[in-house]
């Protein structure tokens, strides 16, 4: 057995361990890689290395920023205007954040900055309405996929140079079809999740009134409605400060590229200096096991792609076939590596592979569109910098629960998404 596949059998005894009540994954994780690592003779500084800076810093300025929003009270005033913008109606209500992720991503954002902005509103509302946390979080994070084709999006983009370098020969309508196709995925995800949702109970039907309208532990005055206890009501000047910051931090990342998670540190500390907010108030709301967690899980993932664990997979996976088969397998090659991976690093490494399957009769414009949406289908799971910012966004409470619905719901999706893919856009 090569140490690839030990690599693979551990990373699933840690996923069944955590069954054990007080395991602790995170910790479980860094303790792996480095045993593991020593067994394949990699240094403990490249393991080191493969522990994600960049997420630990997104996490961290975004969490401290929504949680000075909170503290000040300002996020429950948000809150209560997009109720009022949706008319009390849970069910748009839920649907606010599959709106501003397809916003953001269809002008360009980053997907990580586009979940950053959008995980924590969606949690929020679901904290304060009763809606299952698993389905907040699809329905923002299928907003960012429906958008994430567009012409001016980071998959829209790569879509279109890449199969311009491979040889693949699209038409003129590419642009559109690409946006199209990520649009009708989004709401076809996002629908079947509100539909299931409403039917279960897991999102509540009719109305917001007065008397729903409470504080999710109780009538306490130190308790605010999305489930988060804050220094004082929002005042007009925390509004705007803080709204200014959070639309200051918005703009500079959409716009100017920067960092999100710095801008949301900078942000976080220039209302607790002018607000007067306790340092140690941010920085308690601060995630810190699932900044281990995440950053334990993408340490020993790093140190899989390092060892080729996720190279013998595909190997597994490829077989010989007609066109449209062949299609199908590189589907959920993608699929399952981007699972643990991140998707637009697979999409790249994968679209080399099209061009033989489009010359063989498959449609260019299916091919790409299938192929992308196998690869991002699959993000909404605890094992990427996706399921870290979700989880952050939580309360502290739901957490644990939130983390096994997100890897069911992960394991399902790379079974289902690829299929769904293929079948439905490989011909277009």
């Amino acid at each position: 057995m090569t140490v690839a596949v030990v690599s693979i059998v551990l990373l699933v005894a840690l996923f069944a361990a955590t069954v054990i009540r007080g395991f602790d994954l995170g910790l479980a994780a860094l303790s792996a890689a480095f045993f593991l690592g020593l067994a394949a003779g990699v240094p403990v500084e490249e393991i080191t290395g493969f522990f994600p800076a960049d997420f630990f810093v997104l996490i961290v300025g975004v969490t401290a920023l929504f949680a000075a929003a909170q503290l000040t009270g300002t996020l429950d005033w948000i809150l209560d205007l997009l109720l009022r913008l949706v008319g009390g109606r849970i069910a748009l209500v839920a649907l606010v954040p599959f709106v501003i992720g397809a916003v953001l991503t269809a002008i360009g954002t980053l997907p990580a900055a586009a979940t950053a902005i959008v995980a924590p509103i969606a949690l929020g509302l679901a904290a304060r309405y009763r809606i299952m946390p698993l389905v907040a979080a699809i329905l923002g994070i299928t907003g960012i996929i429906a958008g994430l084709l567009s012409p001016l999006a980071v998959y829209g983009i790569t879509a279109r140079e890449l199969s311009q370098k491979l040889g693949i020969d699209l038409p003129g309508t590419a642009a559109p079809l690409f946006l199209l196709g990520g649009i009708v995925a989004g709401l076809a995800v996002s629908g079947v999740c509100l539909l299931i949702g409403l039917r279960t109970g897991a999102v509540p039907r009719g109305r917001i009134t007065d008397d729903d309208d409470v504080p999710l532990g109780g009538p306490n005055p130190t308790e605010r409605r999305s489930g988060v206890t804050t220094t004082a009501p929002a005042t007009t000047t925390a509004r705007v400060l803080t709204v200014g910051s959070l639309v200051a931090v918005v703009v500079l990342s959409v716009g100017f590229d920067l960092n999100v998670g710095y801008l949301g540190l900078t942000a976080a500390l220039f209302l607790q200096v002018t607000l007067r907010i306790t340092p140690g108030e941010i920085i308690g709301k601060v995630p810190w096991n699932v900044v281990v967690l995440i950053g334990g899980l993408l340490t020993y993932v790093g140190l899989m792609q390092h060892l080729g664990a996720f190279e013998r997979i595909s190997e597994l996976l490829r077989v010989q076939g007609s066109a449209s088969l062949s299609l199908l397998v590189l589907c959920y090659i993608a699929g399952v590596t981007s699972f643990a991976a991140s998707s637009i690093a697979v999409f790249v490494t994968t679209m080399p592979l099209l061009p033989a399957v489009v010359d063989a009769g498959v449609s260019p414009v299916g091919g790409v569109l299938a192929l992308a949406l196998a690869s991002i289908l699959v993000d909404i799971n605890p094992l990427g910098i996706t399921g870290g910012l979700i989880l952050g966004a939580a309360e502290e409470s739901a957490r644990p629960r939130l983390f096994r619905h997100l890897l069911t719901y992960g394991l399902i999706s790379v079974v289902i998404a690829p299929f769904v893919a293929w079948l439905a856009f490989g011909w277009w």
